[in-house]
């Protein structure tokens, strides 16, 4: 993994044993074990090539979140790249995902919206921007559902320039919730040259664009807007604002992220009449305002076209999508490249197989390559060891 991504790692893995600690039931790992595991973990930087037991591995920005990274794995001449969760879109604090300039063999994607295709960027950011005045402007509170990693601080960057633009916002507070979440920011200000040339042009102009001003203390009798998780609403602070907020009109929800189907946020997005509390003994009435402005930072079908495009691969492997969408993407990648290019959307936990033929060459030097270039010479067998492998070359 990449260095921000391993220092992310430890605050999460260590967020998790200390919630996991508070109840009275078993927990997977422990402070040690994590402990243990941050010395195993080889740190990766961009563009970095590391080899191991023959398999070369190179990363690539994936665009998705800080640190985020794409993996080209080159196993006996075959190469592998592996996408993970990345975007194609640039925003003020990541650069969008690369394109390697090499041959694919097997390109292994995301396929997270299928088919669909994301609004243009600045309609979107015009529409957050407007909703979120309006709430304030109705004397409401704003929640919006994040995680605590990624979208959240894209959020946080657009909302303070909209605030230094609007005087009658400067004293209504923006909270960015949790500790995990403040814990984020210091490896956001650390791994500042791996952002977006809109947040690097600040800090060459000596701005710090991860200092908020107004997101130390948290307080709720009077309009304001507070970024908590988890960003599906399953529990957490996010819940619990969104339980004692929605039965009031002038309170509004924007969720920018993915949902997944069955999350209380999915079911939010449908607009019912009625939600149950976290702990099912009352039902409370949806009376606030409900909108869905998508700043998920994972491809739409005109981004994962393009990149496709680009790389040529001859194998696609669709991975981390929902059934359907999976196969819509499936069936419009078949059609548009025919048989040139072989589409997977294999089931979790299942097989795929390819055979490729790869050529290898040995050099041999030495006084026993005389017998090798003498007039009709014996066909010869030598042997090439490398490492722990031996083959049978043939001259």
């Amino acid at each position: 993994m990449t260095h921000p991504t391993k220092a992310i790692y430890n605050y999460v893995l260590l967020d998790y044993v200390k919630i996991s600690n508070i109840g009275n039931g078993d927990i997977l790992y422990d402070e040690s074990d994590l402990s243990y595991s941050m010395d195993k973990i080889i740190p990766i930087r961009f563009h970095e090539e590391i080899e191991y037991d023959g398999v070369k591995f190179k990363a690539y920005n994936a665009g998705h979140v800080l640190g985020a990274a794409m993996f080209l794995v080159e196993i006996d001449g075959v190469r592998i790249l592996y996408t993970g969760d990345y975007s194609r879109e640039e925003d003020r604090h990541l650069r969008a995902a690369e394109i390697p300039k090499c041959e694919i063999d097997i390109l292994i994607v995301e396929s997270t919206y299928g088919k669909n295709i994301h609004e243009p960027r600045q309609i979107r950011e015009d529409k957050f921007k407007k909703r979120v005045h309006e709430i304030i402007r109705n004397g409401g509170k704003c929640l919006l559902p994040v995680f605590a990693l990624g979208r959240a601080q894209e959020l946080l960057l657009i909302l303070n320039e909209y605030w230094k633009e609007h005087e009658e916002l400067q004293n209504v507070p923006i909270y960015y919730a949790g500790s995990l979440a403040q814990k984020s920011l210091s490896v956001f200000r650390t791994y500042r040259n791996m952002m977006g040339d809109a947040v690097r042009k600040k800090i060459d102009q000596g701005e710090n664009p991860f200092h908020f001003e107004n997101n130390e203390n948290y307080m709720e009798d009077k309009p304001l807007v507070i970024m908590a998780t988890p960003g599906m609403l399953q529990n957490g602070l996010s819940r619990e604002l969104f339980e004692k907020w929605c039965e009031d009109e002038k309170n509004g929800i924007v969720f920018t992220g993915y949902s997944v189907e069955g999350t209380l946020a999915k079911q939010v997005m449908n607009k019912p009449s009625e939600i149950p509390t976290a702990d099912k003994k009352k039902q409370l009435k949806l009376n606030m305002t409900v909108e869905v402005i998508s700043f998920s930072a994972h491809c739409d079908f005109k981004q994962t076209s393009h990149f496709i495009k680009k790389l040529r691969p001859p194998n696609i492997i669709l991975v981390h999508g929902d059934q359907n969408e999976m196969a819509k993407l499936k069936k419009e990648l078949e059609h548009i490249y025919k048989e040139e290019v072989n589409v997977l959307s294999p089931r979790n936990c299942q097989t795929v197989k390819f055979n490729f033929i790869t050529y290898k060459s040995a050099k041999f030097v030495g006084k026993r390559m005389k017998d090798v270039f003498k007039p009709n010479p014996k066909k010869q067998d030598f042997t090439v060891s490398k490492e722990i492998f031996d083959e049978i070359a043939k001259c």
